[in-house]
């Protein structure tokens, strides 16, 4: 038994906060939530762990992430000079995932997992690509997610850029994935058949996508990110990229649709038909300046959009941050934004999650998973359960985390990572980096 508590618990159950609360944890479960004095009288013995008047909340849930992009961090590639999205992705990330390596690829993940905890994210929806070396990939971020006990949901990017054997070999790494995430019985892997964007795939790989996806799992694809791809779709095939995806059986319930940025009316209205989710990652889309997507309209429409953050960064406290602020500044009204980005991170990010994962995510409630961040958050004005929103968006950010548990693993306590050795993995990481680098500009 674990007890958490003397901290202010933000339950996101209906609203409910306590002031001064606790949480009660029996193996991977919450057992109960109540007064920090009640829960301490009723469970002696249970080892203890003082919020000292911090914040009690659910761990966090990212669903778009890029792990295999950790090691582009300060990257300088020779005669890099990009003008667009197209160019983004030609001069760097297809330079990088065509040659990273098994090595590459465990070390990110050690990387990323690492951040995510410190940042409080214990549930990561990673979208991977490595063209150098592709069967097997996936499970070296398994490896890494079980060692550090991180919940992840994971696919391969099938993209048809480098050539029919590598699209198969993509395609089968992602089903093999879907096969033995099923298998797992911890519920802490999921699989999902990974898509890059509609301008790389033809109708034939689509279709053997969905030959090779189960019917229980559904695909992680970005949608309009850019321009280029919704121009692309209607030259080739005289209709817009959601259509396409329609008609080819990619949409539906299981399925995020990342970004879409550049979506109308009529394929919001087929997302909205088909109950696709929506992923909106508003730093990505900045820094690649491909727009601003229609999110207030597209939640309006309820559609289940949620948050991500594309791999730009592992905390999903600055992306909220970004997300309240593009929307006013593009819309020039400082009203919106407010209510809809809490919503999607907060509530529709483990809506999302629940339509994978077998029990709650994202709330502090009997029977949910114990998924549970502290911070070292000391109000400075009055808090409630009505205004908590405002005090982490104006107060906190992703390193006011102080501990964090996940499926009842306390993986970080008091700001020091329990379950790897941190030093080691970035001596390591960078010397791998280093290889890497050196390659790319050979």
């Amino acid at each position: 038994m674990l007890l958490i508590g003397n901290g202010r618990l933000v339950t996101r159950d209906n609203g409910l906060y306590i002031e001064n609360g606790a949480v009660a944890i029996e193996n991977e479960l919450i057992k109960e939530i109540g007064e920090t004095s009640e829960l301490r009288k009723k469970y002696p013995d249970a080892e203890w762990i003082d919020a000292n008047g911090g914040m009690i909340m659910p761990g966090l849930i990212n669903t778009h992430n890029h792990i295999y992009s950790a090691f582009a961090r300060g990257l300088s590639i020779k005669g890099y000079n990009p003008h667009d999205f197209n160019d983004i992705l030609e001069g760097m990330w297809w330079k990088i995932d065509r040659l990273l390596t098994k090595e590459n690829d465990r070390l990110s993940a050690y990387a990323v997992y690492i951040d995510c905890i410190k940042n409080g994210v214990t549930t990561v929806f990673d979208h991977h690509a490595s063209y150098f070396d592709i069967p097997g990939s996936l499970d070296t971020l398994v490896d890494a997610a079980k060692e550090l006990g991180v919940r992840t949901s994971l696919c391969y990017e099938v993209s048809d850029r480098d050539g029919e054997q590598k699209t198969t070999e993509a395609i089968l790494e992602n089903e093999r994935m879907i096969l033995r995430a099923n298998a797992d019985e911890s519920d802490m892997l999921k699989g999902m058949m990974g898509l890059h964007a509609a301008f790389t795939l033809s109708d034939k790989t689509l279709a053997e996508c969905k030959k090779h996806t189960p019917s229980y799992t559904g695909f992680h694809v970005h949608v309009a990110e850019g321009p280029g791809d919704q121009i692309d779709s209607l030259k080739k095939y005289n209709k817009r990229i959601v259509e396409r995806l329609f008609e080819t059986g990619i949409l539906g319930e299981k399925t995020l649709a990342i970004h879409c940025v550049h979506v109308n009316p009529a394929e919001m209205a087929l997302l909205k038909e088909t109950d696709t989710m929506v992923v909106h990652n508003p730093e990505s889309n900045m820094g690649n300046a491909v727009g601003c997507g229609p999110v207030i309209r597209l939640f309006a429409e309820n559609i289940l959009l949620g948050l991500g953050t594309d791999g730009y960064t592992n905390d999903m406290i600055e992306s909220y941050k970004v997300g309240n602020i593009i929307h006013k500044h593009n819309l020039c009204d400082p009203t919106v934004a407010w209510g809809e980005i809490p919503a999607m991170l907060f509530e529709n990010n483990p809506r999302i999650a629940g339509r994978f994962f077998k029990r709650p995510l994202g709330v502090l409630k009997s029977g949910a998973y114990a998924d549970i961040i502290v911070t070292d958050y000391d109000p400075l004005t009055p808090m409630d359960g009505g205004n908590v929103n405002g005090h982490i968006l104006f107060g906190m950010n992703g390193r006011s985390v102080v501990t964090t548990v996940c499926n009842g693993k306390v993986l970080m306590k008091d700001r020091k990572v329990l379950v790897a050795d941190e030093k080691a993995v970035m001596q390591e990481c960078r010397l791998s980096a280093s290889k890497l680098w050196k390659s790319i500009n050979d």
